[in-house]
């Protein structure tokens, strides 16, 4: 499957953006999907993740209550919704497939080894 991602901008502190993830070449339905973002000189860093049905999520602590993720697997998509965005969440954002329909539960966030195909990636800018 190939994965593309859309929808990233400029915004002020405190806006809301809204990313898109399209999937190509194969069914997302089959997988859990994840958002991921990576700042300069910073290492790659899971945000949230959605299992196959849509019906359960798990969240960077830093962006609960401010990020939604969701997916349509009818039109092969997943969704990032920003809100209440800080200069903090500047970061090139991906979106990726994991191995899996399920990612196990646990304290420990997903991994960015056990997602695939990851899309081209989407900059997000959040200025002060």
């Amino acid at each position: 499957v190939q994965l593309q991602a859309s929808g990233g901008g400029l915004v002020q502190a405190g806006g809301s953006l809204r990313l898109s993830c399209a999937g190509s070449g194969g069914t997302l339905s089959s997988y859990a999907m994840g958002w991921f973002r990576q700042a300069p000189g910073k290492e790659r860093e899971f945000v949230a993740v959605i299992i196959w049905s849509g019906t359960r999520t798990r969240y960077l602590d830093s962006v609960k209550g401010r990020f939604t993720i969701s997916r349509d697997n009818a039109k092969n998509m997943v969704y990032l919704q920003m809100n209440s965005l800080k200069p903090e969440d500047t970061a090139v954002y991906y979106c990726a497939a994991y191995v899996a329909p399920y990612v196990p539960d646990g304290a420990a966030a997903p991994k960015a080894s056990d997602f695939h195909s990851w899309g081209q990636g989407t900059q997000v800018t959040v200025s002060s």
